[in-house]
């Protein structure tokens, strides 16, 4: 894995071999960041953005944010090979000092340490849970959100997520097995 654009281009990532985690692929960040960056259908920039990255893993996708000129990533892991790879990945770029690492549950994070809002949020769950929607909703309930927002959720081409009332879908894209989405909370 490595850093595919921005000042750490090139840069390796370094990643948790087992089957519990499951790194977001190059190529599949690649077309987000594309995305994201070119499509008339999003408003807003990875620069100077304040991101949420849940269910981080090794932090992939945050660590682009920041090679990409974000002003701040805050991570959300609970696997501990995969924090400890994290820190080693943030340790290595040196953007340690831009970032914060929560080490616990989503659901306790959302419900006790988040205190400010964010312009960019990235999930990328369990393909097979779906109690990432409640996080969603949590989010939008507390208001942790700028106006001028973008969510990502990297989630199976086959699961069938019902996201009516929680946020409006911009766009969903399919690679290979993955189903990309994006949208904002109203």
């Amino acid at each position: 894995m490595r850093i595919i654009s921005g000042e750490y281009k090139g840069r390796p990532i370094n990643y948790v071999k087992n089957d519990k985690t499951r790194p977001l692929k190059d190529s599949v960040r690649e077309n987000i960041f594309n995305i994201v960056h070119h499509s008339k259908l999003i408003d807003i920039r990875i620069e100077n953005s304040n991101i949420l990255d849940l269910y981080s893993g090794i932090g992939s996708f945050g660590i682009e944010c920041l090679s990409r000129g974000a002003k701040k990533v805050t991570f959300v892991e609970r696997n501990e090979q995969a924090i400890k790879v994290l820190k080693e990945n943030l340790n290595n770029l040196s953007v340690i000092k831009q970032t914060k690492i929560f080490e616990n549950d989503i659901d306790f994070i959302l419900k006790n340490k988040i205190t400010e809002k964010y312009n960019i949020f990235f999930l990328d769950p369990p393909f097979s849970d779906f109690n990432f929607i409640q996080n969603l909703e949590l989010i939008k309930k507390n208001n942790y959100f700028e106006i001028n927002n973008l969510i990502i959720i990297h989630r199976e081409k086959k699961c069938e997520d019902n996201f009516q009332g929680c946020l409006e879908i911009i766009s969903t894209k399919e690679y290979g097995r993955s189903k990309i989405i994006f949208g904002k909370f109203n």
